[in-house]
């Protein structure tokens, strides 16, 4: 994948540089770059699950047009504050603090315990009985039958795409507002100064 705004071999030399090793410096957006983008933003090394979600990354931004340095740093920034640098693809919490989504008819959550059934999975954390219908209809996957798929590295990205998609939230990026970003994705600006920092680091590394 080539992005459209950027000479991809310098990222690729200044991660290097940086320690962090996107295998060939052939100007591409592939797996192991994005690996690397990853570590970089989070300031860990690249782990297994960091090259689970590059692979992930480089199959389905292109697809979804995430394709600039701001629409790539904007979507990883937020990735990175909402998964907790990419440390949890399941919400955290036992039964008991689910239950209190239990018969939330605005998540579709009609079935005793799709609280906890049904809690936040993947990098934006999708929740609720009708967001999983609704994802796992998209990608033709039964996330309502087997929800713990939704925080696999490649579903948990297509759904992130999908919710990026459906926000119009390229078209944010484009503007480098993060703020609004922020409300799409937290439904307020929790975590905004954290969000953007990650953001930064990444287009500070692009430049």
């Amino acid at each position: 994948m080539n992005v459209s705004d950027m000479n991809v071999s310098e990222l690729q030399i200044a991660l290097n540089l940086a320690g962090y090793d996107p295998g060939a410096i052939d100007g591409g957006m592939g797996a192991r770059t994005y690996a690397a983008l990853i570590g970089y933003t989070v300031q860990q090394p690249v782990s297994p699950t960091f090259s689970a979600l590059g692979a992930g990354f480089a199959a389905a931004f292109p697809t979804y047009q995430i394709n600039t340095t701001l629409r790539i740093a904007h979507w990883i920034g937020q990735a990175a504050h909402e998964t907790g640098r990419f440390a949890y693809l399941t919400e955290l919490g036992n039964d008991s603090y689910f239950a209190k989504y239990d018969g939330r008819a605005d998540l579709g959550n009609t079935h005793p315990g799709d609280g906890a059934r049904f809690r936040g999975r993947g990098l934006f954390q999708i929740t609720g009985r009708a967001n999983y219908a609704k994802y796992g209809a998209e990608l033709k996957i039964d996330l309502v039958g087997h929800p713990e798929q939704a925080a696999t590295p490649n579903v948990a990205t297509a759904t992130a795409c999908l919710f990026w998609r459906d926000h119009g939230l390229n078209a944010l990026a484009d503007l480098d507002d993060g703020t609004g970003i922020t409300r799409k994705i937290n439904g307020g600006l929790n975590g905004l100064a954290d969000r953007l920092a990650y953001t930064d680091r990444i287009k500070a590394v692009w430049a």
